[in-house]
């Protein structure tokens, strides 16, 4: 069994707009862009990273924003809900301030003893609020939404699945636990994790394949502590079966990744060498950071991506 992963590391999906993206993580959520750069494998799209004021894993939304995507369908084989942690009793302040910024597919509902509200992102996403007690992870505070109900980070995923069984036992073997269910609703937790610690299963034998577009999640990652655990977890899985990707240098982490028994894509990404390692702390995701191989392209992309006005 594997004893490396930490929780959550970052989750990436896809978008048809950047400045909607942006406005939306930023100025609704509260959360700090923590990079602007560009897809590695298509430089003329953004990859925009949002989270804590350090970006630390555990806490990082990330996105391709795609110019007028086609949006994407719902269904299993899929990251279907992405959660967030926020401070316990905060719910109402939520409501009221998602409700008065036109958010829509606003629900309360209650799972595994936690209070949750449930909405949309502007392409449809979903994702949810979860009030989790004993938190300590620090909040960004230089946006708009005040420390003592602000987003914490992430509090897990959810997969949509038409059978969960395979993946169930993927995540023992990736060192979770299963906490048991709640509903249709099955949990698995990390213990002693990052406070991004669960993926719930949920299990739809009759749905249809989900269909990847604007609002759809590319990949979940998992952190590994640095380079060294992360070979041992890509050997471990190798060693079981999965087809993994050789190490890929993604400039703030080191990634690898796989596809799940449920057509789920994971990542495991290092926690090494961070956000900063290009930018000053005081000014993430202010300025268009390049990889070393798009760089020449600088002039180029600069006149192509879509401005983003903060």
């Amino acid at each position: 069994m594997i004893q490396d992963i930490k929780g959550l590391h970052h989750v990436t999906a896809m978008a048809a707009d950047a400045q909607t993206n942006s406005d939306f993580f930023t100025k609704t959520l509260g959360l700090r862009r923590v990079k602007k750069t560009v897809n590695f494998d298509a430089p003329d799209i953004y990859h925009l990273y949002y989270g804590d004021a350090a970006g630390t894993p555990g806490s990082v939304m990330t996105y391709f924003p795609f110019p007028n995507m086609f949006p994407g369908r719902r269904g299993v084989g899929e990251v279907g809900e992405t959660d967030f942690a926020v401070p316990e009793g905060s719910l109402g302040y939520w409501r009221g301030r998602l409700e008065g910024l036109g958010v829509a597919g606003l629900a309360d509902d209650t799972s595994f003893g936690a209070a949750r509200l449930r909405f949309n992102g502007p392409d449809g996403d979903a994702f949810a609020l979860v009030e989790s007690g004993h938190e300590d992870r620090a909040a960004w505070t230089g946006g708009a939404v005040p420390d003592d109900v602000a987003i914490r980070g992430f509090h897990g995923v959810r997969l949509m699945l038409r059978d969960p069984a395979a993946t169930a036992e993927l995540l023992t073997f990736m060192g979770y636990e299963n906490q048991g269910t709640s509903g249709d609703v099955a949990r698995f937790k990390i213990p002693g994790g990052n406070g991004a610690d669960t993926v719930d299963l949920v299990a739809n034998p009759s749905a249809a394949a989900a269909d990847q577009g604007a609002g759809s999640v590319h990949h979940v990652a998992f952190a590994v502590e640095d380079r060294a655990a992360q070979i041992a977890v890509r050997k471990a899985l190798a060693d079981t079966g999965y087809q993994v990707t050789p190490v890929i240098d993604r400039d703030y982490f080191w990634a690898i990744y796989f596809r799940t028994p449920g057509g789920v894509l994971f990542e495991v990404a290092t926690n090494e060498p961070g956000f900063d390692r290009d930018e000053d702390p005081a000014h993430l995701g202010e300025a268009l950071k390049l990889p070393a191989q798009h760089a020449h392209l600088r002039e180029t992309l600069e006149r192509r991506l879509q401005p983003i006005v903060d």
